[in-house]
């Protein structure tokens, strides 16, 4: 099996968005943890940090949380402050099964993240079968906030005309790329810290690299 290719282009330049690059005020979502699914009627808890252009947490908003489903349904909840500074909590209680889509508006001008569609199961269901690795990955861009910084064409295929730094297609050493994810400060003083578990970035890392579980564990 081929090595992957190491890139002339500096990893920086492709996963750093530049923040003399944005004019105005832009903010990104975390979320501390997005789950594979909930349970109905059982209070669903979301935690997330509000960052001003991707890194200074931001204080004193009001953030709310809004889930939807195709059928019209709709969930409303506010956020508190949740811990350290730029940290919120809300919770949710979704009241049927099915699949929700959920936003969260920061409360800083007109800075969202709309979510991966969330299964929701009936209480004593069956577990849903986990994710696969790749889309895991997929889920986490936009629920750990890469989309407020980034492009990529399966999560955002209509880039604004911010000319976000594109991730589409690229491919990066994959020892090196974890190690980033785990620390970007190894390469950026701009890119925040998220305290990615180690599962995330390994999801991330497969989404970003295209690759699979299996792939992964090739000598």
């Amino acid at each position: 099996m081929k090595k992957p290719i190491r890139l002339v282009v500096p990893v920086l330049a492709l996963l750093v968005a530049a923040v003399a690059a944005y004019a105005g005020g832009w903010a990104t979502i975390t979320l501390h943890d997005f789950p594979d699914y909930a349970v109905a009627g059982t209070p669903l808890k979301l935690a997330f940090t509000v960052r001003q252009h991707g890194v200074s947490p931001l204080t004193d908003l009001k953030p709310t949380v809004r889930a939807t489903t195709t059928a019209g349904l709709v969930v409303r909840g506010t956020a508190g402050v949740g811990g350290p500074r730029g940290e919120y909590s809300s919770s949710l209680t979704l009241p049927q099964p099915g699949d929700w889509t959920i936003t969260v508006d920061s409360g800083f001008l007109e800075s969202t993240v709309t979510l991966p569609s969330l299964k929701v199961i009936a209480a004593g269901a069956p577990t849903p079968a986990p994710f696969a690795l790749q889309t895991r990955g997929l889920r986490l861009f936009s629920a750990k906030g890469c989309v407020g910084c980034h492009t990529h064409l399966e999560v955002n295929p209509r880039p604004g005309a911010d000319a976000k730094m594109n991730l589409t297609g690229k491919r990066f050493e994959h020892g090196y790329l974890k190690s980033f994810l785990a620390d970007p400060s190894i390469r950026s003083t701009e890119m925040p810290n998220l305290n990615l578990k180690p599962q995330e970035i390994e999801a991330l890392a497969a989404f970003i690299n295209k690759m699979d579980k299996k792939s992964q564990e090739r000598p």
